[in-house]
């Protein structure tokens, strides 16, 4: 059986304290600066759903998606998980048990994928072409 430490009174909120000041404030912003960092975000939101659209319906390979990546800062950022659930046939399940077995972490953004990644997720998905 475990027992609870005794902490000295005020102990809890002075470690809080602590915590809450080594915590960034995030950059005030102008009401202008504000309103174009949302349009901005919105409109990678847009880029990005589109892209997901076009990789469901298969208007857009996955090698071409990656070449687009190298360049794109948008769909750089694009997280792989969300990219393969977006694939034919490949649902919340099985994009992570692939994830999985490709040994790529959950966290990994298009732009961040290895070459050797990259590859195998064109060969599952019966795209590799001979340049990758």
């Amino acid at each position: 059986m475990t027992r609870a430490t005794p902490r000295a009174p005020g102990a809890v909120e002075e470690a809080r304290g602590y915590a809450d000041a080594l915590m960034p404030l995030p950059p005030s912003l102008t009401p202008d600066e504000r309103r174009a960092a949302l349009e901005k975000a919105a409109a990678a939101r847009r880029v990005r759903a589109h892209v997901k659209e076009e990789l469901k319906t298969a208007t857009l390979t996955l090698s071409e998606l990656f070449d687009r990546a190298e360049s794109d800062d948008v769909l750089g950022k694009l997280k792989v998980v969300s990219m393969l659930e977006s694939m034919p046939n490949t649902g919340k399940v099985k994009a992570r048990r692939l994830m999985r077995d490709l040994d790529i972490s959950e966290s990994r953004r298009l732009r961040g994928l290895g070459p050797n990644q990259k590859r195998r997720l064109l060969e599952h998905f019966g795209a590799a072409p001979a340049g990758h």
